[in-house]
């Protein structure tokens, strides 16, 4: 049985050195190293994980700014970013939603939604929740000859709880713990598959860390802050059995914001992350003589031309990942993504937010600009963004994100600001 994953693929499409030269018996030649070495120089490898919508950004403040927040002074959105920069937020409690219809220029009913709040246990402890919840719209399943099967919705969500507490004025640290549920083609078998499928589960951490520092340059108000993030720090999840198992987006985040006040009214907030996917790059493989199968050795397992064996355990799957790539230390930087974003706000009532986002063409290549605005009334709290994406017939281009938002004082908020 043969299974169509049209909707799934193109998820999973949007996201996404050592020489080792030998002969072996299964057929590996002279054109098998230059096909091999081709690969090496200038095939296109994006990172491949499951789980991925762990990754999207839900919230239109940080998408609004190039998909930035480690560093972003903090809201009710902040434990997907950083849970470490939460007990710096100047309220009692609150929360928000976000709706984010996804790859609308392709789909029409596949939604990232989230949840989230966040309550102030006291001057230095804040505790945090959030649900994040990914529904891929119905998908019709065919068999290798085209007849429809059943039809299935598949759905994926995390449920998130999370800590934060200062421990000094400038520095704080965050841990969050997550279930995660993934199930993507129910009961049905997969390609080759001889048994059902079923829903993949898997539990992980953030951890993160926050500092903060006002500054005064020539008599102006200033604020620096930094933030390092590892988020989805868990073990490897399946879908039918424990030989088949793949990585959950485990990820590092580092970034800075400088905040300058022009006046009394007006300041503006520039802000920059950088990411780095903490999961193995796939290996270039050699290939059987004057073909682009794959070789294999005595015990039929792929023969490894450039890169590391992506089938290692969790700990040694994240160390390595910052020396396995096929093309070297040059590949290692292009698995670095890149946001910046400006953020100007009016006298904290109104903000108007620009950025812009890099991946290299060679691991994703997700180029995109974003715009975004929002609005402070009260208690509430309304953000937009829009994704302007560079390259034509984008899937991720025409993105809109929503977010409501409600924060609420306590008598102790004196004591805590």
């Amino acid at each position: 049985m043969q299974i169509k994953f049209f909707k799934i693929l193109t998820v999973a499409t949007c996201f996404s050195s050592q020489y080792a030269f030998s002969q072996f018996q299964t057929g590996t030649g002279d054109n098998a190293v230059t096909i091999a070495a081709q690969d090496r120089s200038g095939g296109a490898r994006p990172i491949t994980t499951t789980v991925l919508f762990l990754n999207i950004t839900p919230e239109s403040r940080g998408g609004g700014m190039g998909d930035v927040g480690v560093a972003t002074s903090p809201d009710a959105n902040s434990q997907y970013w950083n849970m470490g920069k939460l007990s710096f937020i100047d309220k009692g409690y609150g929360g928000a939603i976000s709706i984010n219809p996804w790859l609308r220029n392709l789909i029409n009913d596949m939604y990232l939604s989230q949840l989230s709040g966040f309550y102030r246990l006291s001057k230095e402890e804040v505790v945090g929740a959030s649900l994040t919840y990914f529904d891929l719209g119905k998908i019709q399943f065919t068999d290798i000859s085209g007849n429809a099967l059943n039809s299935f919705s598949p759905q994926e969500f995390a449920a998130t709880f999370g800590y934060s507490r200062k421990l000094s004025k400038t520095f704080g640290v965050g841990i969050n713990a997550k279930y995660i549920h993934s199930n993507l083609i129910g009961s049905i078998a997969t390609s080759g598959g001889t048994e059902p499928g079923k829903a993949a589960k898997s539990g992980a951490v953030d951890i993160g860390f926050y500092y903060t520092k006002p500054l005064n340059i020539n008599g102006t108000k200033n604020n620096l802050a930094l933030g390092l993030n590892i988020s989805n720090l868990g073990p490897k999840m399946t879908y039918s059995n424990d030989n088949q198992k793949d990585f959950i987006p485990t990820n590092l985040r580092l970034g800075g914001s400088f905040t300058h006040e022009l006046d009394q009214y007006n300041k503006v907030t520039f802000s920059v992350d950088a990411n780095k996917l903490m999961v193995p790059t796939t290996p270039v493989y050699f290939k059987k003589n004057n073909s682009t199968i794959d070789s294999l050795d005595k015990n039929n397992k792929r023969v490894i031309a450039f890169g590391e064996d992506p089938n290692k355990p969790l700990i040694g799957g994240m160390l390595g990942s910052f020396s396995d790539a096929p093309g070297g230390f040059n590949e290692e930087l292009k698995e670095i993504t890149l946001g910046g974003g400006v953020e100007y706000l009016y006298n904290n009532v109104f903000a108007v937010r620009g950025g812009y986002f890099n991946e290299s063409k060679l691991k994703g290549n997700r180029k995109y600009m974003t715009i975004g605005v929002g609005l402070r009334y009260n208690y509430f709290i309304i953000d937009m963004s829009y994704l302007v994406a560079f390259n034509q017939n984008n899937p991720l281009g025409n993105t809109l994100r929503f977010t409501l938002g409600m924060v609420f004082d306590k008598q102790s908020d004196s004591v805590a600001k």
